[in-house]
């Protein structure tokens, strides 16, 4: 963990690119992108989650530091103004990007 207050945009200067999502509650929960994973025609990103503490400092839960932790995939498409927008795909998609990302590491072992 590290003494700074958490900011997205220090992060995604260090070339990681940080996902923020909102709940119906109005939470705000932060992930970073880990891959992308292209299927067909499509995008998808393999999101992590970043904890945030009560004072703005911030870790990484990647399963970097021996941990196993649940990694989230969405759909990457692009709105009308060409910014990119995360969604949950559908479980069609899912299971065809979870086969292309067992193939990936695979071939990297």
């Amino acid at each position: 963990m590290t003494d700074e207050k958490f900011n997205p945009e220090e992060m995604e200067e260090d070339e990681d690119v940080v996902v923020v999502m909102t709940d119906e509650e109005g939470n705000e929960f932060y992930y970073r992108e880990e891959l992308i994973v292209e299927v067909g025609e499509k995008r998808f990103a393999v999101l992590a989650p970043i904890k945030v503490d009560e004072e703005g400092g911030w870790t990484c839960e990647c399963g970097c530091e021996d941990e196993d932790t649940d990694v989230f995939i969405a759909r990457i498409d692009v709105d009308e103004n060409g910014e990119d927008v995360y969604t949950d795909p559908t479980d069609e998609e899912f299971d065809e990007v979870r086969k292309a990302y067992e193939e990936l590491a695979d071939d990297e072992e």
